[in-house]
């Protein structure tokens, strides 16, 4: 799955012979581990090369290896989606790119230089966001491969997957694979909706998420990270109006430090550096190409197995761990009975008596197994807090200094929402003595 195994420009009009020969090794005769199922010869080649369609979700640093590997591997049917344009930041291993290509989509230059250097291949590409597409478009696909930098956009994806499920139609799970990277790190793993472990079940294996709750910078600070979230999100667009903030720049990033440390101050918080704030307002996630190909090659590997049967796919979790010399491992993620998107259960939650609907969203939003960006709280007869629309939330707002245990009976459930979401959250709420 190499890239150098690429023809040269001038190949790209015709077939090469011997095009697939090491990939018909594998599908022409049964091997040990391969699956009943498996149809060798021209029936599994058929179906690879003239039926399979695919997924690509990412056309950057993963998303880039994905797409050559899957061209060379015998996918001849394959649609990219990307929001993305690209950067001269790119360049340095996003290597379906070049400098000409500065300021375009990446999934349309991706599409491009694919069909290009590997005839008869055929990509489409879509410039835009997959919020854009609705479950009719998935469901034309035989399974999904995500290379996203976005935990937001995965889990969009996996519940959009798992929505589509009917257990009267076998052809509408889609096997979803995913990739991810950050520095030497990196896993693949995949997903059968409904019936695997899904994305949501695992959130709890994240790092600490970086977002907080408006209302916390805003009143109740207890963190270095909250001053500088409220510097960045709330004081600068106070100070400087429409003015966009350059993280780039050393003056904004000084600004931002400046103003963060005197807040921290008022509130007797210490730990607000420069270095902190530069990494709070960046977010910045390393990205090595030796680990973006590996991660692609297992995510490949796994689209090869399951479209051909020719040997058993993960069961479910790939981890790669480059920090200290090179080790792997695999293991099964399992399902949580109380997932709120391939669950089922309302998510049991016991607070004090005098928890407040303000804490109760910092909860959310800090909580490893939750981790709800601006969540909006109702109950079947009311409305607790809504995030918007701006009427509603105005509305809301006294609400969040009072008591849940005023709102919400013992054992009580509370709906959970948000805009970046497309499912809700059941709560089941206990009160301690």
């Amino acid at each position: 799955m190499s890239t150098l195994s690429l023809p040269n420009d001038a190949s790209a009009t015709v077939d090469w012979p011997g095009r697939y020969y090491h990939i018909d090794q594998i599908l022409n005769t049964p091997g040990p581990r391969t699956d009943p199922a498996f149809l060798a010869g021209d029936g599994v080649k058929g179906f690879l090369r003239n039926e399979a369609k695919i997924l690509v979700i990412g056309a950057g640093g993963l998303g880039c290896e994905i797409l050559a590997n899957l061209a060379l591997t015998g996918f001849k049917d394959i649609h990219v989606i990307d929001m993305d344009t690209i950067d001269i930041s790119n360049l340095n291993r996003q290597f379906l790119f070049r400098p000409k290509d500065v300021g375009q989509p990446k999934a349309t230059v991706a599409a491009e230089f694919i069909m290009k250097r590997v005839p008869g291949v055929k990509v489409t590409p879509y410039f835009g966001k997959i919020q854009d597409k609705d479950d009719d478009y998935y469901m034309q696909f035989n399974l999904v491969i995500c290379g996203l930098d976005s935990v937001e956009a995965r889990r969009w994806m996996n519940a959009t997957l798992v929505n589509l499920v009917d257990p009267e139609n076998p052809e509408s799970l889609k096997p979803m694979i995913d990739g991810g990277t950050e520095g030497f790190k990196g896993q693949a793993r995949v997903i059968l909706p409904t019936i695997t472990s899904c994305y949501e079940c695992s959130l709890d294996m994240l790092n600490k998420p970086t977002a907080f709750p408006i209302c916390t910078i805003a009143n109740t600070p207890r963190l270095p990270e909250h001053c500088i979230e409220w510097a960045s999100v709330l004081e600068w667009p106070r100070v400087h109006g429409d003015k966009k903030m350059d993280t780039d720049d050393p003056e904004h990033i000084g600004w931002l430090y400046k103003v963060a440390a005197a807040r921290a101050q008022d509130f007797k918080i210490e730990g607000v550096t420069w270095s902190l704030t530069q990494g709070v307002v960046k977010n910045i996630i390393p990205a090595i190409a030796s680990t973006n190909a590996i991660i692609a090659a297992a995510c490949c590997n796994e689209a090869f197995k399951i479209a051909t049967s020719s040997a058993a796919y993960l069961n479910n979790y790939f981890m790669l761990i480059g920090t200290d010399g090179v080790y792997s491992y695999t293991f099964e993620h399992e399902r949580r009975l109380d997932c709120p998107v391939c669950g089922g259960e309302a998510l049991e939650i016991v607070i004090a008596p005098d928890f407040t609907v303000e804490q109760m969203i910092e909860m959310l939003v800090e909580k490893q197994d939750i981790q709800i960006k601006k969540p909006s709280l109702s109950t079947p007869t009311k409305q607790i807090y809504l995030q918007a629309p701006p009427q509603l939330e105005e509305a809301t707002r006294p609400n969040l200094e009072k008591k849940v245990s005023e709102l919400v009976p013992p054992g009580g459930e509370i709906t959970v929402t948000a805009s970046t979401l497309p499912f809700s959250l059941s709560l089941r709420v206990t009160y301690s003595l």
